[in-house]
């Protein structure tokens, strides 16, 4: 991994989430309780704070619960081997119910595409998800910027391929995921290409994993710290993958999401986000899942446009 300085004057802007109808949820999990495991809550700054948990909106503070939208991209967010919810974000959850005072219950939505049209119709509270936050994006909800990431390209492992860029991909088979910045992006470079890519849309984010692995699809195109942390760890149906980490595009932020009619939880979340943040608790979250590069350190709301054109 290199340090985000370098990452940030490698890439362009922020990245797009397209939004889709409320009414083509995927299938999803059931509701999982985010409960703060010793070495979470252990951490500095992990702890009841009554002004934030005052500060929440009065739905939330009666039923005791915040509902949460993820998917599964690991590290962001995944099943260990028990079938438990882990990850960075599993872990900022369960830190953001101590701090706040409630219980998170976080529920795999099934795919990136569901996450916007599930918070837009008011099912979930807040993504805590990795959604590329673009300008585009927040003129639909807010989005709380809380980690850095960028874009680049997965292939089977030793790249048989010699894919070193996007051009690369012209006449390949690229899998991606439905809806997703990333599948925009593989759109614009076959639109450059003498030989158009095949694009191959798949909703589930390890399904496009797998049709890499499995040899149907030539290559991914896939945010940086997931394809990074996927195949240098070889989980799940990242196992025989490869990232390729020079190729570095489209920095910016993953961002939670919230409505725009819900300051109220916004601004507690934000508040929470940057306890944990000044104390020392994120970026130890962040180096536990081998991902320290890409701290940020300040929480902020709709920044995606600070980021560098190119």
């Amino acid at each position: 991994m290199m340090r985000i300085q370098k990452i940030l004057k490698a890439g362009v802007a922020g990245a797009m989430v397209t939004l889709i109808s409320a009414s083509a949820y995927a299938a999803g999990g059931a509701a999982e309780k985010m409960t703060a495991d010793a070495d979470v809550a252990k951490l500095p700054g992990v702890v009841l704070t009554r002004k934030l948990a005052d500060g929440l909106p009065p739905s939330i503070k009666s039923s005791g619960v915040l509902k949460v939208a993820t998917d599964l991209t690991p590290p962001i967010s995944f099943h260990g081997e028990e079938g438990k919810l882990i990850g960075i974000d599993a872990d900022i959850a369960a830190a953001l119910g101590v701090i706040l005072g409630v219980d998170v219950e976080m529920t795999d939505v099934g795919a990136g595409a569901a996450i916007v049209p599930s918070i837009l119709a008011k099912r979930f509270d807040i993504s805590i998800s990795g959604i590329n936050d673009d300008p585009e994006l927040e003129k639909q909800v807010d989005v709380i910027d809380y980690i850095y990431d960028a874009t680049t390209i997965m292939t089977i492992k030793d790249n048989p391929l010699a894919i070193k860029g996007m051009e690369d991909l012209c006449g390949k088979k690229v899998a991606v995921p439905v809806g997703t910045f990333q599948a925009k992006m593989v759109e614009a470079a076959s639109a450059k290409c003498a030989t158009p890519v095949t694009i191959m849309s798949i909703p589930k984010m390890p399904d496009v994993l797998q049709a890499v692995r499995t040899g149907r699809a030539d290559a991914t195109v896939n945010g940086y710290a997931t394809s990074v942390y996927t195949t240098e760890h070889q989980t799940g149906n990242g196992k025989g993958l490869q990232a390729l980490p020079d190729i570095r595009l489209a920095v910016g932020y993953i961002g939670m999401l919230t409505a725009k009619d819900n300051s109220q939880l916004r601004d507690s979340v934000v508040a929470a986000l940057q306890q944990i943040v000044d104390s020392g608790a994120y970026e130890s979250i962040m180096k536990k899942w081998s991902l320290g590069p890409l701290v940020v350190k300040t929480v902020r709301v709709n920044d995606a446009a600070s980021m560098p054109a190119d």
